[in-house]
């Protein structure tokens, strides 16, 4: 399989710049658990649809009064989820649409995570640099969005624990117009498009590990087009039929003074390729108290 990268070793490793250093474990407050590995039997939710046969949709904010949340539930099933640690250079971007990478070292610290200023202005850029350096042939980066998750009561943004794509790729292809300038549009979209997520652990991953479906793995008709609601305009997510000739796959121990991120794959101009994700919750940690703490960069590629 070839590399992704002019720079990585073989287990895709990215030099790290000598003026970025990876949190330290006492800045973490990382838990005495041993995070559990190798392939894992889990419950993954995916999507079971309105029983009216309506359009499904989901309001991201508060419904009208009297309008249900969403009008479609989950199913769930026990699937096998095999664990990729140990064959990081056995995947690849433009194959199953995800990749494990470990060293990416960053300037941010504890603080900075919590400070939207400081997301932007210090992560972003560092973001970008790895995009480049991950897409051989992208001349372009536009990160238009970031997500800060912890698993605690109260929390504003919690793990995901349903199977989805963050974009279609019509909602994939609007952001370029969204976000670009008009004048750039049509020799971007012309070009090949990439949605590329940047997932990095803030703690140790003990609990709710992240599963990342083989891109290979799932049909197109179990991909299902869903409103995502705001109060000013309607975005388009992909939930997961279920499929057990589908694959999963998760990194076990995540643990950010390794400097370990993922990228995930949700749409490909060029490759069609798009990976399905979820949280979950490992039988083997389930209550343990070790908080779940994230943050998700999502970003366009073009080129």
């Amino acid at each position: 399989m070839s590399a992704l990268s002019p720079t990585p070793t073989p287990a895709h490793q990215l030099q790290a710049e000598p003026a970025h250093t990876a949190p330290t474990t006492e800045s973490h407050n990382i838990v005495p658990l041993v995070a559990p590995a190798g392939d894992v039997k889990a419950t993954i939710n995916y999507y079971n649809p309105p029983e009216d046969g309506s359009t499904p949709y989901n309001f991201v904010y508060d419904p009208p009064a009297g309008v249900p949340q969403r009008n479609f539930t989950r199913a769930s099933h026990e699937v096998l989820i095999r664990d990729v640690r140990g064959h990081e250079g056995e995947v690849a971007l433009d194959e199953q649409s995800f990749l494990p990478i470990s060293g990416v070292s960053t300037s941010m610290t504890t603080a900075d995570w919590s400070d939207e200023g400081a997301v932007q202005r210090k992560y972003y850029p560092e973001v970008e640099a790895l995009l480049l350096k991950l897409c051989p042939g992208a001349h372009r980066v536009q990160i238009f969005d970031h997500t800060h998750r912890v698993s605690q009561e109260g929390a504003k943004r919690g793990p995901v624990l349903t199977a989805h794509i963050d974009q279609t790729p019509e909602a994939a292809l609007a952001r370029v117009a969204q976000h670009l300038p008009a004048e750039d549009v049509p020799a971007l979209q012309a070009g090949r498009v990439r949605l590329i997520n940047i997932w990095r652990p803030l703690r140790p991953v003990v609990t709710f590990p992240l599963a990342v479906g083989d891109s290979r793995t799932f049909k197109e008709d179990n991909l299902v087009a869903v409103e995502h609601r705001y109060p000013t305009k309607t975005g388009y997510t992909a939930q997961i039929r279920y499929d057990p000739e589908a694959q999963w796959w998760y990194w076990s121990g995540m643990d950010p003074v390794r400097g370990e991120v993922l990228a995930l794959q949700c749409f490909d101009s060029e490759t069609g390729g798009r990976a399905p994700h979820t949280a979950f919750v490992d039988p083997r940690s389930e209550g343990w108290e070790a908080e779940r703490e994230s943050v998700e960069v999502r970003a366009l590629v073009f080129g």
